[in-house]
């Protein structure tokens, strides 16, 4: 659901001068006429990367899922590891769409509003339930909102943690957690550049190099730009660029220093979601887009890493990293629609100036022993963290202008112009300091048996001004999150496991918590987890099961009765199965896919509703679908040829507690056709939603009414070229 954010708080405006320019200078070679995704090549794979190109990767080691470097075979958790070049090959340009359709049960909620990166996990959905990791570091979410990473052209590997992960990362992972992972300099010389072309102006423009400085120092820079005039009209167009370039200097045969700095640079398309018209969408206003003429959108992120990694012997690694994160963000824009049944004309409501400044300085240690306890071989890695975050918030939330109503014809409409009166001013700023400690520990009872257990402590302090009326509180917060998991492998090829773990969501955005929240413990939650996987025929076949259960406490809720008051009695709760799949047992044909069945539910939630407490017991989540799947099916029918067919299945969802508004079910069919030109080039043909279905990818609603949906992209296509070099 996309909540006003006038209810979320919300950004200082970024400096686009020179990065807009480089954008241009990226670009300018490539004419204004493409559309979203392309592909690299199958040749081209990360140096170094140990990830295998397709397949489920169950062999690969990950630290999403745990800091001890196991693979998923060895550890007692839900985890896919989705390689860079998967993506890539299959045009999946963002990290949403590279997640939604290679991992399990993963779906999307993006909108501008949460910085088009929200996701659904096993019944929970949004940033504040499903943690998003960058290299294994987190930035805190800010009024709901997290733009950085987005660009897929950078990454070696996604790994995606499902089920609740607060005893790795800390609160906000209840649903589990996405970490991606970049290229890192190699010492081995690499070059790579993709150039598409496509639907509605797209352009795209990609370089990839990487080798060495001499004996001791390597580097590794991306660059990736992206430009198109959009299916929607008018303000329909986005553009975006992502740098990323880091150094490693192996300074000993033990000792190694990498710095790394990233940057993200974003104008996202300015549309908020097309009216419903008596239940559905249009035809004849599909295309239309409802936002003032004079709409911004932009967001920079800026992210510089120092890490360090010694191993004194072969039995103690110590890491560290340190980090300073920045986001800028700006918004300018109408944000509600509604079909007005009376007057036959859109209403536009939300009309919304919004900034936000966000700085976040920390560091990570943590060092890992590998020995004996009791006389078994064994893994013990203890570590902390700690953040310093600070966010200004500046909205317009008070003044005459956000609060205007406006009507448009639905077909011949002037957009307008923001109101001059509704200009945005300093509404706030958080100070947060954040301390954890955390260690996990791997018992090998036997080459079959082995038991995982971790636990984490946070203790994060916040302090908010209004810088209004001067007014501040403080509030200190403690949670304690931990697991138990073993894993038996009565074979190499095949393991058992199960996991009890916890984990703790904040009510709101813990660094943008709101003085009604202030008094709210954070919402806890507890997983029972048992699967199995599996590798057959010599590694042409892959295989994952799982089922679990999720309870999640401490909602917040109406006390009924009392329709003013507000306590933490409430709760929500799923229990699904999940399976995954990847064959490749002739050598023209390869298989992929998953599924995940669930069932979600409000157990205990009240709110009031004209005046009047309602339970919503015994309702499906907002946002959640019950169903969800993705098959791919490549097929080398020739030398130097490859197809490829892709299908995305979401199941229906709801944008109200009492599940009145509905938006239906969707499957999209993507293809795609590869010709390898020669030994280091290749030719892509790319085509998404084929069949151009109509779809939504979150939506509003008024008292139980669906208002708009914010629609996915229509039938398009793309042709890239890609060569090493």
């Amino acid at each position: 659901m996309l909540f006003p954010r006038s209810c979320l708080a919300h950004h200082p405006g970024p400096g686009p001068g020179i990065v807009g320019g480089c954008l241009l200078l990226v670009l300018a070679p490539i004419a204004a006429s493409a559309q979203e995704p392309a592909v690299t090549l199958d040749t081209l794979s990360v140096a170094g990367s140990g990830v295998a190109p397709a397949g489920l990767n169950l062999r690969t080691v990950d630290r999403g899922a745990s800091r001890l470097g196991l693979t998923p075979l060895e550890t007692p958790a839900s985890v896919d590891v989705i390689a860079g070049e998967t993506a890539r090959r299959r045009g999946q340009n963002t990290v949403a769409e590279a997640v939604t359709e290679n991992a399990t049960g993963i779906t999307t909620v993006a909108a501008p509003g949460n910085g088009n990166g929200a996701f659904t996990a096993r019944g929970f959905a949004g940033p504040n339930s499903i943690q998003q990791l960058y290299d294994g570091t987190r930035l805190y979410v800010g009024a709901g909102t997290v733009t950085f990473p987005f660009d897929t052209w950078n990454v070696e590997r996604i790994e995606v943690l499902r089920g609740p992960a607060s005893v790795l990362y800390g609160d906000g992972a209840i649903g589990g957690v996405v970490n991606v992972v970049t290229k890192k300099p190699v010492f081995t010389p690499i070059n790579e550049a993709r150039a598409a072309l496509g639907s509605d102006g797209l352009a795209r423009l990609a370089l990839d190099s990487g080798g060495p400085i001499g004996e001791a120092l390597a580097y590794r820079f991306n660059i990736s730009g992206n430009r198109s005039g959009g299916w929607m009209q008018p303000d329909g167009d986005f553009r975006n660029l992502a740098v990323s370039g880091a150094l490693t200097l192996q300074a000993a045969p033990d000792l190694a220093f990498t710095l790394s700095h990233d940057l993200g640079y974003q104008e996202p398309a300015r549309y908020w979601g097309t009216p419903l018209v008596n239940g559905r969408i249009l035809d004849s206003i599909r295309f239309n887009n409802y936002n003032v003429r004079d709409a911004k959108i932009f967001w920079t992120d800026n992210w510089t890493q120092l890490r360090t990694e010694w191993s004194p012997s072969a039995d103690i690694t110590v890491r560290n990293t340190a980090y300073r994160l920045q986001s800028r963000r700006q918004w300018l824009d109408v944000e509600q629609y509604a079909f007005n049944r009376g007057t036959g004309r859109i209403d536009r409501s939300d009309y919304l100036e919004i900034y936000h400044q966000q700085e976040q300085v920390g560091n990570r240690l943590d060092a890992t022993v590998r020995g004996t306890l009791f006389g078994f071989r064994n893994e013990f890695l203890a570590g902390f963290d700690v953040n310093h975050i600070a966010f200004r918030h500046t909205n317009n939330f008070q003044s005459e202008g956000g609060g205007l109503t406006t009507s448009v014809d639905p077909f011949a409409y002037d957009p307008g112009l923001f109101p001059a009166n509704g200009r945005a001013s300093p509404a706030y700023a958080t100070s947060t300091n954040q301390a954890s400690v955390f260690a996990e520990n791997r018992l090998i009872l036997s080459d079959q048996l082995s038991l995982l257990t971790g636990v984490r402590f946070d203790a994060p302090t916040l302090n908010r001004r209004n810088l209004v009326s001067g007014a501040t509180f403080q509030r200190d917060f403690q949670a304690l999150s931990y697991r138990f998991g073993a894993v038996y492998a009565p074979t190499p090829d095949l393991s058992l496991y199960a996991q009890y773990a916890t984990a703790t969501d904040p009510v709101g955005s813990l660094i943008t918590l709101s003085q009604s929240l202030a008094n709210f413990r954070l919402s806890t939650g507890q997983q029972v987890e048992v699967g199995a996987k599996g590798i057959a025929f010599g590694g042409l076949a892959e295989w994952t099961l799982a089922g679990y259960r999720i309870v999640k406490d401490n909602l917040v809720s109406t006390v009924p009765g009392q329709p003013t008051v507000s306590t933490q009695v409430g709760r929500q709760s799923s229990q699904g199965v999940e399976a995954a799949v990847s064959l490749h047992l002739f050598d023209a044909w390869r298989v992929d896919a998953n599924v995940a069945l669930l069932h979600a539910q409000y157990d205990d939630f009240n709110q009031a509703v004209a005046g009047a407490v309602v339970s919503y017991a015994g309702r499906q989540p907002i946002d959640v679908p019950e169903r969800v799947a993705n098959l791919w099916v490549n097929w080398a029918f020739a030398p130097a040829w490859e197809a490829r067919i892709g299908v995305q299945y979401v199941g229906e969802t709801f944008s109200d507690f009492g599940n009145m508004a509905r938006r239906p079910d969707y499957a999209l069919l993507n293809a795609g056709l590869d010709y390898q030109v020669g030994p280091a080039s290749r030719l892509s043909v790319r085509a998404y939603n084929l069949a151009d279905t109509v779809y939504a990818i979150s939506g509003n609603a008024v008292n139980g009414v669906g208002t708009n949906w914010l629609l996915g992209r229509p039938r398009s296509f793309e042709v890239a070229y890609s060569v090493s070099f």
